[in-house]
């Protein structure tokens, strides 16, 4: 089966969906790229935190855009206390509009790109030839957040993890710039009962449903 010259790959959904892991796949087994543009959001969030900047302050938001490249592996992104600045800066339209074009950019690579995130599908790259909106319960995804941490070493309990994806889908839901929602054309994906391998196969299967008929 020979694949189209260009294939970018929108992946969108909520916290802890299992998108991350998927939109990974994608891109190893179609040979794409792949940026996890959540990181961005965190690496804001890190910088901000760490020269003491309001979280409830978009100019100060704003200003930490500047200090992301050398943040991207950080290990402290995965934190919950950068998870929920994330989530709260990411309201900004300032803070979007700063990380768009990197992520425009990023989307128009000669050959394609997976990207995910929360606004992919509908503002990062409309036109993207596969959209994917992934999704699972909150109580399985704060299952698999929990997991995450705790493996981690972070001493947190299942009730709070479950308090504060439930408080992120709102904010995301709800702000008034680029709100998660699933895109005009986009595949719902629905984890919840699926293993990682699942779903990846099923993600590889909905992606390859998009290929013109010839290409099959």
């Amino acid at each position: 089966m020979a694949e189209p010259s260009t294939l970018v790959i929108a992946v969108d959904g909520p916290a802890a969906s299992g998108k991350g892991t998927i939109a990974r796949g994608l891109g190893q087994h179609f040979g794409l790229p792949h940026l996890d543009t959540g990181k961005l959001y965190r690496a804001v969030a890190l910088s901000l935190l760490r020269w003491g900047g309001d979280p409830e302050s978009e100019f100060a938001a704003l200003r930490a855009c500047d200090e992301v490249s050398g943040l991207l592996d950080d290990p402290e992104l995965k934190s919950e206390t950068v998870g929920g600045i994330a989530s709260r800066i990411s309201a900004y339209p300032a803070v979007r509009s700063a990380l768009l074009e990197r992520q425009r950019d990023f989307a128009a690579q000669p050959g394609g790109a997976v990207l995910d995130g929360r606004d992919i599908g509908t503002v990062i790259a409309p036109g993207a030839r596969a959209k994917l909106f992934v999704t699972a319960s909150p109580e399985e995804r704060a299952r698999r957040r929990f997991a995450e941490l705790t493996s981690s070493g972070l001493p947190v309990h299942l009730d709070d993890v479950l308090i504060d994806i439930r408080a992120r889908d709102e904010r995301d839901s709800h702000r008034s710039a680029a709100p998660l929602v699933q895109a005009e054309g986009a595949m719902l994906l629905d984890t919840s009962a699926m293993t990682a391998a699942e779903a990846l196969a099923e993600a590889i299967r909905l992606v390859e449903s998009t290929f013109p008929s010839q290409d099959l």
